[in-house]
C-alpha cells in the first residue's frame, strides 16, 4: 500500500470528529503590544489600556484578530514534540496550504483565556500527498461565542 494510502486509512476513521483540544493561553497585554509593534497595527483599542477602559465597549483592550489567528500553531500544539508521529504516522513533511474561511465572532479581551478545538473535516488524496482540512474553533473561557473559527488546509507528504 503506498504511503499516502496508509495515511488516508489511518485518518479516515477520525473524519468528522474532534481530534484535539489544546492548552489554555492567557492573552496578556505584553503579547498584544508585541504583535502591534510587529505588524504596525497600533490602534488604541489594542494598545492603550487606559483609553480602552474609558472608551471601549469591552472595558479593556482586545487582542487583534490576526494575533489570535497567528497563535494557531501553539493553540493546536501542531508542532509539539511527538505530534507528527502520533497524528500522522509515516509522514515526513506537513505544509500549511492555507485557509478557506476565517471568522472572528467575539473579541478576546486582555486577560482572557483562549484555547483551540480541532475537528478533522476533510481528507483528500493528491497524488503522492494527502490534503487534510481542519475546522479550528478558538474558544474564550466563560464566553458563549468563540474568538475565531477557521478552516485550515494542510498537505501531508509521506
Amino acid at each position: 500500500m503506498p504511503a499516502a494510502d496508509e495515511l488516508i486509512a489511518f485518518l479516515s476513521p477520525k473524519l468528522g470528529t474532534e481530534i484535539h483540544v489544546g492548552p489554555w493561553l492567557v492573552m496578556e497585554q505584553a503579547r498584544i503590544d508585541a504583535f502591534a509593534a510587529a505588524t504596525g497595527d497600533v490602534q488604541w483599542i489594542h494598545t492603550d489600556p487606559e483609553r480602552a477602559r474609558r472608551e471601549s465597549p469591552y472595558g479593556t483592550t482586545i487582542a487583534h484578530g490576526f494575533l489570535t489567528l497567528s497563535l494557531l500553531p501553539f493553540l493546536t500544539e501542531a508542532n509539539a514534540p511527538g505530534q507528527f508521529e502520533r497524528n500522522y504516522p509515516g509522514m515526513r513533511l506537513r505544509v500549511n496550504y492555507g485557509l478557506n474561511r476565517v471568522r472572528f465572532p467575539a473579541p478576546v479581551k486582555c486577560g482572557s483565556r483562549i484555547r483551540a478545538r480541532t475537528r478533522l473535516t476533510g481528507l483528500e488524496p493528491l497524488g503522492d500527498a494527502v490534503q487534510i482540512t481542519y475546522e479550528i474553533t478558538v474558544e474564550i473561557d466563560g464566553e458563549p461565542k468563540p474568538a475565531c473559527v477557521v478552516e485550515q488546509l494542510f498537505r501531508l507528504y509521506p
